[in-house]
């Protein structure tokens, strides 16, 4: 279910919403660290997201941290240390911007 602050995000601009779950050729390093060709961002931060918790990478003292080994620092920039809050940012760069 979404809230209604979403449902009237999503009417006003429907191309936010297009830009999350539309289906785009992945970078290599993307690609490697997914196993697919082809990915939405959402998508994608789903899998890193499901990534940092099946490994524990989260740090036990202030979860709102993610300690990234080497498989996640490859798509993060190279950065051991990452605030959950950053990750959408990190990922979006992946994308390939859409042309106005």
């Amino acid at each position: 279910m979404l809230s209604q602050r979403m449902k009237k995000t999503i009417a006003e601009n429907p191309k936010k919403l297009a830009n999350l779950i539309d289906l785009v050729n992945l970078p290599s390093t993307l690609k490697e660290f997914l196993g697919q060709s082809q990915a939405s961002r959402l998508g994608c931060f789903i899998h890193v997201w499901t990534y940092i918790k099946a490994n524990n990478l989260q740090d036990p003292n202030n979860k709102n941290v993610v300690n990234c080994d080497e498989k996640l620092r490859s798509i993060l920039l190279g950065k051991p240390q990452v605030e959950l809050v950053e990750l959408p940012t990190l990922i979006k760069l992946h994308f390939p911007k859409e042309p106005k």
